[in-house]
C-alpha cells in the first residue's frame, strides 16, 4: 500500500511580518492623523504635504532606529546569557545538571529515563549550553544580521504606509476634497491591512480588520476635532 508523505507547512518569516506590521501600522495611522488635523485647521494642501513628508521622514528614522536597537538588544542579551551559562556549567556543574533533570521531570519522565539523557547532554559543553538556553531560559539564538534588516523593513514599511493618506493631497488642491479622498483611501487600506495582519497572526480576519480601521479612524478623528476646536 502506498504511503503518502506528510509535509508540514509552517510560516517562517514571523519576524519580518512583525516588522512590516509595526511599520505599516504606525505609517498608516500617524500621518493620517496629522493630515486630518491639519485639514481641520484649514492650512492648505501644500502645508499638509510638506508637514506630512517631514513627519514620514522623521517617523521612518525613529521607527527604523527603534527596530535596530531592539534587535541589537536581543543579540546582546543572548550573548550575556550564553556567557553566564558557560560560567555556571564550569563552576557549578552539579547544580546545572540538576536543572536539566528538573526540565525533564517537568515533562513527566521517570528518573530512570532521565539519567542517561542528562548524561548525554552534559557530556558536551556546547550541547549542554544550547539545551539550557532553549529549555531553561526559553531563548532562541537571534540572527546577528537582523538588526539592519529589521531597521530597513520597519522604516520602508512606515514610508509605504505614510504615503497612502498623504497621496490625495499631492493631486487635489481643494482641501476638503483631498481630506475626503484621504479618509476613503486610508480607511480602505487600514481595513485591507488589518485583514492581512489578522491572517498571519491567527485572529479572525473581520475582527483584525475592524480593530485596525477603528484605531486609525479614531486617531484621525481626534486630531481633526482638536484642530477645529483650537482653530
Amino acid at each position: 500500500m502506498a504511503v503518502s508523505s506528510h509535509t508540514e507547512h509552517h510560516f517562517q518569516s514571523t519576524e519580518t511580518v512583525r516588522d512590516i506590521v509595526i511599520g505599516m501600522s504606525d505609517g498608516l495611522t500617524v500621518p493620517f492623523a496629522l493630515a486630518a488635523g491639519l485639514s481641520g485647521a484649514h492650512v492648505g494642501t501644500q502645508v499638509v504635504v510638506l508637514a506630512g513628508l517631514a513627519e514620514i521622514a522623521a517617523g521612518c528614522i525613529a521607527m527604523g532606529l527603534g527596530g535596530y536597537l531592539a534587535a541589537r538588544t536581543d543579540v546582546e542579551h543572548w550573548t550575556n546569557e550564553v556567557q553566564r551559562e558557560v560560567k555556571e556549567t564550569r563552576e557549578v556543574p552539579d547544580e546545572e545538571a540538576a536543572e536539566v533533570t528538573r526540565v525533564f521531570q517537568g515533562w513527566g519522565l521517570t528518573d530512570q529515563q532521565i539519567e542517561p539523557i542528562v548524561t548525554a547532554i552534559t557530556s558536551d559543553e556546547k550541547r549542554w549550553i544550547d539545551f539550557m538556553m532553549k529549555f531553561e531560559l526559553g531563548l532562541e539564538e537571534p540572527d546577528p544580521k537582523r538588526a539592519v534588516r529589521s531597521a530597513a523593513t520597519i522604516g520602508l514599511s512606515y514610508v509605504a504606509g505614510g504615503l497612502i493618506p498623504l497621496g490625495p493631497y499631492f493631486f487635489l488642491t481643494d482641501l476638503t476634497t483631498a481630506l475626503v479622498a484621504s479618509v476613503t483611501v486610508t480607511l480602505t487600506a487600514l481595513t485591507v491591512f488589518g485583514g492581512i495582519k489578522a491572517r498571519f497572526t491567527g485572529i479572525p480576519i473581520l475582527r483584525g480588520a475592524g480593530q485596525t480601521t477603528l484605531i486609525g479612524g479614531l486617531a484621525a478623528s481626534a486630531a481633526f476635532l482638536i484642530a477645529r476646536l483650537f482653530q
